[in-house]
C-alpha cells in the first residue's frame, strides 16, 4: 500500500468506473464500493467526472492528476496553424500591431455570454434557449481607441471541440470563473486547451458581486491549476467583474489591452490573405453564408476565396453590425457571401488567384482524401448504410441534424464520446438542414434513430416516419440531446405516449350484480368503447376515476368493442361508485412517433 500512496495517476475530465479501475489496477468492485460510500450508485461503464473520480483515488490510496492536452511536438508534426506559419514568413519590416483576437472560455452558466453582453452592450444571452450560447460569433469592440475582436465560443461542456478550436484561433484567452462557484471540470478543460494553444490566459473573476462570492478561495484553485494570480506574485491577471451590474468591463479591457502589448500579434495587411472560418450556414434566400476571421493580408469584396470544401467569388463583405464593406483586414471578423457551399467551422480560408487555380486545390484535396480512406464510396443513401452494415454489432444508430455546421460538429465529437461502454454510438449521417424524407428513408434502412438541433422536421418526412416507425427527436438545447442519447444507451429513456379517444357513453342506470358489483348500464354516444382501453369517469367536470374496463357485455355476450348507438354493459374494474349520468370516456395510448 505503500507504494500506492505515492503513485501518481493521470485520468482525463471523465472516465468510466472501468477505466479508473484499469488505471488504478484494482478491482472495479472496489471503485463501485467507494463510490457507493460517497453517495453515487455506479455500474462498471458508467462514467464519471474528475472530481469524483479524484476523491475515490484519494480514499484507495492514489492521487489523481487532471490529464491536459499539451501540444510540444506542434512544429515537428506540422500541426502549427496555417495562418500562424503565413504570418511567421511574412518580412519583419512589414508585420503591423494588429487587434488582439479574444476567446471568452469557462464553465457553463459562469457568464461568458452575459460577460460579452456587457462588453458590447447587446443583449444575447436573454434569447437564448436555456441561456446557453449555441452558436460561434465574432465581435469586435474599441477601447481608448483600440479594437479588441471577441469569439464568441459556446458554453456547454458538449462543445469542448468548439472551445478547443476557439483558443487556437485566438491571440489572448480570457478564463470566465464565477466567484461563488470556483473552477469546475470545464474550467480546467478550458485551460488545458489554452495551454495547448500556446496563448496567455487572464482570468475573468465573474459574479463578485454576490454575497457568496469567494474571490480568494477561486484563486487558490486556480493557482492549484498553474495560474497564480498576479497579487499573488504570479503571472496570471485576475479581474474582478460582474457582467451583471456592468463593473470592472473597462478594467478587463485595460487588462486584455496590456497582455497584447506584451505578445507579439502582427500580421501583413498587404501580405497573403488567410483566416479561419468562425461559422457558416445555408441560408434559403442568401446561399451559403460565413462568417471569417481575417488572420493576414486584407479581404475584398470580388477576391476569390476557398474555405474548406467550399469556394467561390465574394459577391459582398458584413462587418459584425451586419453593415456592408468592401474590404476586412486582419482580425475582422465579416460575414461574406458567393461560396458555392457550407465550409465547416474551424477550416482554414485562403485568397487564390483563379476559380481555376480554387478547384485545382480542392480537387487535389479531395484526391488525397481518397487515398487516404480507400476506395471511393458512393453518396447514395443505400449505400452510405451499407458501410455501416457490418456484423451483428451491440449499437445505436443516429441520424444527425443542427442548423449549421458549428453546431453539427461538436454534437456528433459529443455523441461518439458517449461511446465508451459496451453499445456503441453509431452517427450514420450528419448533416445541416431540416430532417428530410431522405434522412427517415436511410433511418428504415438502417433502423436508426433521428435527432435534431434547432432544425424542423419538414411535413412529407414526418408523415413517412409515421408510416415507418421512426423516432425523430428535436431538441433546441445540446446537453438535453446528449442526456436522452445517454439515457437510451441505457435503456432508461421511457417512450412517450399520447391520448386518442375512442369513444363516450352516458350511464343510463346502475344495475347491482351478486359476486360482481354494480355494472354501469351504458348507451355509447360517440365512437367506440373498447374492452383493453382505459377509461375516465366524469361526473359534471369532476373525474372520479380513471382505470380499466374489466369486463364489456352487449346483450350478455362478451364483446371486444361496442359502437355508437349501442347499448352495453361496463365493469370496471376496483370501482362501482356509478350514478347514473356518469360519462365514460374511453381512450387508448399510442407510444408517440415524431417529436
Amino acid at each position: 500500500m505503500s507504494e500506492n500512496r505515492q503513485k501518481k495517476i493521470t485520468i482525463p475530465g471523465t472516465l468510466s468506473v472501468r477505466e479508473l479501475a484499469q488505471q488504478m489496477e484494482i478491482s472495479p468492485i472496489q471503485i463501485i464500493k467507494s463510490l457507493m460510500t460517497n453517495g453515487v450508485m455506479a455500474s462498471i461503464n458508467q462514467q464519471v467526472d474528475f472530481d469524483t473520480a479524484a476523491i475515490v483515488a484519494a480514499e484507495l490510496g492514489f492521487e489523481a492528476v487532471l490529464e491536459t492536452q499539451e501540444a510540444p511536438q506542434e512544429k515537428e508534426s506540422g500541426e502549427i496553424p496555417l495562418w500562424r506559419q503565413v504570418i511567421a514568413d511574412e518580412a519583419q519590416d512589414s508585420l503591423v500591431t494588429r487587434a488582439p483576437v479574444v476567446a471568452i472560455l469557462g464553465h457553463v452558466d459562469h457568464g461568458k455570454t452575459s460577460l460579452l453582453d456587457a462588453i458590447r452592450n447587446a443583449n444575447v444571452a436573454e434569447g437564448e434557449a436555456g441561456g446557453i450560447t449555441q452558436h460561434i460569433g465574432a465581435y469586435q469592440v474599441e477601447h481608448n481607441g483600440r479594437p479588441i475582436t471577441f469569439l464568441d465560443t459556446p458554453g456547454h461542456a458538449a462543445f469542448t471541440a468548439m472551445r478547443a478550436r476557439g483558443a487556437q484561433g485566438a491571440d489572448i484567452v480570457v478564463l470566465v470563473v464565477a466567484a461563488d462557484d470556483g473552477v469546475m471540470p470545464q474550467t480546467k478543460e478550458a485551460i488545458a486547451h489554452a495551454k495547448a494553444a500556446r496563448v496567455p490566459i487572464l482570468v475573468a473573476l465573474n459574479k463578485v458581486d454576490k454575497a457568496n462570492a469567494n474571490p480568494e478561495r477561486v484563486k487558490n484553485q486556480l493557482a492549484e491549476q498553474g495560474l497564480v494570480p498576479d497579487d499573488w506574485d504570479g503571472s496570471t491577471i485576475v479581474v474582478p467583474v460582474s457582467a451583471k451590474q456592468r463593473q470592472g468591463i473597462d478594467d478587463l479591457l485595460e487588462a486584455i489591452l496590456l497582455v497584447a502589448e506584451n505578445t507579439d500579434i502582427r500580421a501583413n495587411p498587404k501580405g497573403d490573405v488567410i483566416g479561419t472560418v468562425i461559422e457558416a450556414e445555408l441560408d434559403k434566400a442568401k446561399g451559403a453564408v460565413a462568417t471569417l476571421l481575417v488572420q493576414n493580408g486584407t479581404l475584398e469584396t470580388g477576391d476569390i476565396v476557398v474555405a474548406g470544401d467550399a469556394y467561390g467569388r465574394l459577391r459582398a463583405l458584413f462587418d459584425y453590425r451586419g453593415r456592408k464593406v468592401q474590404k476586412a483586414g486582419p482580425s475582422a471578423p465579416v460575414s461574406v457571401m458567393g461560396l458555392n457551399g457550407v465550409p465547416a467551422a474551424g477550416d482554414p480560408f485562403r485568397v487564390v488567384d483563379s476559380e481555376k487555380e480554387a478547384r485545382q486545390i480542392l480537387e487535389a484535396h479531395a484526391e488525397s482524401a481518397r487515398q487516404q480512406a480507400g476506395p471511393q464510396k458512393k453518396a447514395t443513401l443505400e449505400e452510405l448504410f451499407a458501410s455501416y452494415q457490418r456484423g451483428e454489432t451491440r449499437d445505436l444508430r443516429l441520424i444527425v441534424k443542427a442548423d449549421v455546421q458549428g453546431s453539427l460538429e461538436p454534437i456528433v465529437n459529443s455523441l461518439t464520446d458517449l461511446s465508451k461502454g459496451d453499445i456503441k454510438i453509431n452517427v450514420l449521417h450528419a448533416e445541416t438542414g431540416n430532417v428530410g424524407e431522405n434522412d427517415v428513408m436511410l433511418a428504415s434502412a438502417s433502423q436508426a434513430i433521428i435527432v435534431g438541433f434547432n432544425v424542423q422536421a419538414e411535413v412529407p418526412a414526418r408523415r413517412l416516419a409515421e408510416a415507418e416507425g421512426i423516432s425523430i427527436r428535436l431538441y433546441d438545447i445540446i446537453y438535453r440531446l446528449t442526456e436522452d442519447v445517454e439515457k437510451a444507451l441505457k435503456g432508461m429513456l421511457a417512450p412517450e405516449f399520447t391520448e386518442k379517444v375512442t369513444g363516450k357513453a352516458e350511464i343510463l342506470m346502475v344495475i347491482p350484480i351478486s359476486k360482481v358489483g354494480k355494472i354501469a348500464g351504458c348507451r355509447v354516444r360517440e365512437g367506440e368503447v373498447r374492452r383493453n382501453a382505459r377509461i375516465r369517469i366524469y361526473r359534471g367536470n369532476d373525474i372520479v376515476y380513471e382505470g380499466e374496463i374489466a369486463s364489456l357485455k352487449h346483450e350478455k355476450e362478451d364483446v371486444r368493442e361496442v359502437r355508437s348507438g349501442f347499448e352495453c354493459g361496463i365493469n370496471v374494474r376496483n370501482f362501482h361508485d356509478f350514478a347514473a349520468g356518469d360519462l365514460i370516456e374511453c381512450f387508448i395510448l399510442e407510444k408517440t412517433v415524431v417529436e
